[in-house]
């Protein structure tokens, strides 16, 4: 981990007055430090050098009581300067990165899965907490406090002054030394945990399938092990912690030992007096006590810097191509849809997609992409959402490049339903108007009479307000499909893109499903991608992916 990370301090304008704030205060903090010590020494002499009563004393220690709650308030405003820094930074952070991945995820970009992503987005973004509140303002007053604590000294005893001059520039050489290897073991943990968290995240997904088929027990033994590789990590981890603070704490004792011992030989020999001896032992110990705890602060935050390094690295990643300016006004979705020789490999693959296709869809038209599973019907519905970009070829709305319209503006015009469509752990009706936001109650009530979801709405306990789980749990296959096509009728697009959105059905629900999409497509430019023959009796024009385009 670098001492300080640049880009992190980049993100807003509250990290730069957090900054100058934070060497404000550790300025204060450091000369609040001097007076304490000073007073201190002035009490503790007076009463007992002097022979002072408590009365001649009240002054003094009035002022050190002051002093005391000075500095604990001065602390506390810096730690919550911190706080608020960190979260405006996260925020901005984790909105960045939800953007990012869903740019970088439509062309195929974005390889991670769902659990290390929400492991960075989580638990590695709020690791940031002490790197702002605490690591950044400990780096500061272990510039300052030391500088001052010198200086101070070296007014009344120039002897202790220069032994921390000599000594205290080793705490940082330990530090760098250990820091490497405690940089690369959090690299390896944070890694360690995606790795745990993805693998749980498919196994909770795919715990039906694991247990129709006798798998349970086995995947529990995988999760086992993942387990333990992390445990191990992480102790590993705080092991390599635990012996460079204890590094740090015998050199910081053993320098003020050397202080001690010559500040008392000297005091024994009268060459100097009880105040400036007590004034020298009450400030060594400061003097080296910032650097000690700035190395459990570096430990404390460096999961919080590893996460926002491997953020940084997806921000960084190239964004899918353009080919053009792009359109802000809505395009003409009442032309024709022209994908002309169309080419698409997926990255990770080494055969195409998608090779020299070629077909027109006009105004009102539904076609049906036919062809055996793997011919890329889903990939060129994905190519005409504007999901991804072709490599080669063009797509076409109204004679205008795809590529060269805004795509938010495009999907204004399009209603799409896919194979599987996604169901999110909330009500039916936030479900629906995921197709239009701001749609009116008539006209949610009227999408789902349209796609037939009435007698399941009146059968539910509490009707359209009635709370599925995360991926429809509580939902047949069919009203699953029913409900992402209510979004489709509420939405309410010109251009209509189905992507088998019978294939996982019966044949009685998919007879009943059928009707819907009938009604969905009336009057509407459709394509559909088919695999079922009960599909294709819709269409107008069939398009074979394999073949050449033949005439329904």
């Amino acid at each position: 981990m670098r001492a300080v990370d640049s880009r992190l301090l980049s993100w807003g304008r509250p990290t730069r007055l957090f900054l100058a704030a934070s060497i404000a205060l550790g300025t204060l903090r450091a000369l609040l430090l001097v007076a304490q010590a000073w007073l201190i020494s002035t009490v503790i002499a007076g009463a007992f050098i002097s022979g002072r009563n408590l009365s001649e004393l009240t002054r003094p220690l009035e002022l050190l009581l002051v002093v005391i709650v000075l500095r604990s308030f001065v602390a506390w405003l810096s730690e919550r300067a911190g706080d608020r820094c960190s979260a405006h930074v996260k925020s901005r952070l984790r909105s960045a990165l939800a953007e990012r991945v869903g740019v970088l995820g439509q062309d195929g970009r974005a390889p991670e899965s769902a659990g290390p992503l929400s492991t960075l987005a989580t638990r590695g973004i709020d690791a940031l907490d002490g790197y702002f509140s605490r690591y950044l303002p400990q780096r500061i007053l272990a510039i300052i406090v030391p500088v001052t604590v010198m200086v101070a000294v070296l007014r009344v005893d120039w002897i202790s002054a220069v032994i921390m001059l000599v000594t205290v520039p080793l705490i940082p050489v330990f530090m760098a030394l250990i820091g490497a290897t405690t940089k690369a073991r959090t690299d390896r943990q944070l890694r360690a945990l995606q790795r745990l968290s993805g693998h749980f995240l498919d196994v909770v997904s795919g715990l039906a399938t694991l247990k129709s088929f006798g798998r349970s027990k086995a995947q529990s033994a995988v999760i086992a092990r993942v387990t333990h590789d992390y445990r191990r990590r992480l102790l590993s981890t705080l092991r390599v912690t635990f012996l460079s603070s204890l590094v740090l704490e015998l050199a910081a004792s053993v320098s003020v030992a050397l202080i001690a011992v010559s500040v008392g030989l000297r005091l024994l020999g009268g060459h100097v007096d009880l105040r400036t001896s007590l004034f020298v032992l009450v400030l060594a110990p400061e003097a080296y006590l910032p650097l000690r705890q700035l190395g459990a602060e570096y430990h404390a935050s460096a999961e919080g810097v590893a996460a926002a390094g491997q953020i940084f690295e997806i921000l960084d990643r190239p964004a899918p191509r353009s080919s053009g300016s792009v359109m802000g006004a809505p395009p003409p979705a009442a032309g024709p849809l022209s994908v002309e020789s169309v080419r698409y490999t997926y990255p990770d693959r080494a055969r195409a997609a998608l090779d020299t296709i070629s077909f027109e869809v006009l105004p009102g038209e539904i076609v049906a992409l036919t062809g055996p599973s793997g011919c890329g019907k889903s990939t060129l519905i994905a190519l005409l959402m504007g999901l991804i970009r072709p490599d080669a070829g063009t797509v076409r709305v109204g004679g205008v490049d795809l590529a060269t319209i805004d795509p938010d503006l495009w999907r204004t015009q399009v209603a799409w339903v896919p194979q599987r469509p996604h169901i999110f752990g909330a009500s039916i009706e936030e479900n629906i108007r995921i197709g239009r936001h701001d749609a009116t109650e008539a006209a949610v009530r009227r999408a789902v009479g349209a796609a037939g979801l009435t007698e399941l709405i009146e059968r539910l306990p509490r009707g359209l307000a009635n709370v599925v789980g995360d991926g429809g749990a509580g939902l047949s296959a069919g009203e699953r499909q029913r409900l992402a096509l209510a979004r489709a009728f509420l939405r309410d697009a010109p251009v209509l893109l189905l992507d088998e959105p019978t294939a996982n059905l019966d044949g009685r629900t998919e007879e009943s499903v059928l009707g819907s999409i009938r009604h969905l497509a009336r009057g509407r430019t459709a394509v559909i991608a088919a695999h079922r023959p009960a599909l294709v009796t819709l269409a107008d024009r069939v398009v074979d992916l394999n073949l050449a385009e033949v005439p329904a």
